[in-house]
């Protein structure tokens, strides 16, 4: 049985990171996974971003309700979960995605949780585990699922290399370069195509 990975920004929705800082006209907040490979680097480093400007969740949460899907990302997912299971594999947090999810018809997403002050300050992040992504395409395969995997960004690689498939979306041309193994496509019904040509 398949079982579809999807990254969620920068597949799905757009960066919220960049939509923050744009927002937040804070430069140094465009900083995303595409750009730095160490997750915990990247978050350490925003959080202390957001400490000195005296941002907390909810200037954040103001900025996502007003993100919506990239076009055709829901089109895309409802046919794709007429043809096999999807889960969303994202190193996001549920305060943030909760909003995104709606707007895509709450698809089944996996990610991580803010640790949150009384005062709405961002102290810290729970990970739900370690390399969350390959560590739950492996999961998954070990239940017995054939993985089929799709991201944008570095930490994306592991889930897409360790799948029976795996494909690029809207990556970065320096990503793609480093692996031209690996399929790369901008376009939904390009990735729709060649996630039905592996079922």
């Amino acid at each position: 049985m398949n079982i579809v990975c999807l990254d969620m920004e920068g597949v799905l929705v757009p960066e919220i990171w960049i939509a923050f800082s744009e927002e937040s006209g804070i430069p140094e907040l465009r900083r995303t996974t595409r750009d730095e490979p160490d997750y915990d680097k990247l978050m350490e480093w925003r959080l202390g971003i957001l400490k000195e400007h005296g941002l907390g969740l909810k200037e954040i949460q103001a900025v996502i309700a007003k993100i919506d899907p990239l076009p055709g990302a829901k089109e895309f997912l409802d046919e794709l979960r007429t043809k096999a299971q999807v889960v969303i594999l994202s190193d996001t947090f549920e305060q943030f995605a909760k909003p995104l999810m709606e707007k895509l018809d709450w698809p089944t997403i996996f990610c991580n949780t803010l640790e949150v002050g009384e005062d709405g300050t961002i102290t810290g992040y729970q990970m739900r585990c370690e390399k969350s992504k390959l560590t739950t395409v492996r999961a998954l395969q070990s239940m017995g699922f054939d993985t089929i995997a799709a991201g944008d960004s570095f930490n994306d690689l592991g889930m897409i290399q360790a799948s029976k498939a795996g494909f690029l979306f809207k990556s970065t041309d320096a990503i793609k370069a480093a692996h031209p193994e690996l399929p790369a496509f901008e376009e939904f019904g390009e990735l729709l195509a060649a996630i039905e040509g592996t079922l």
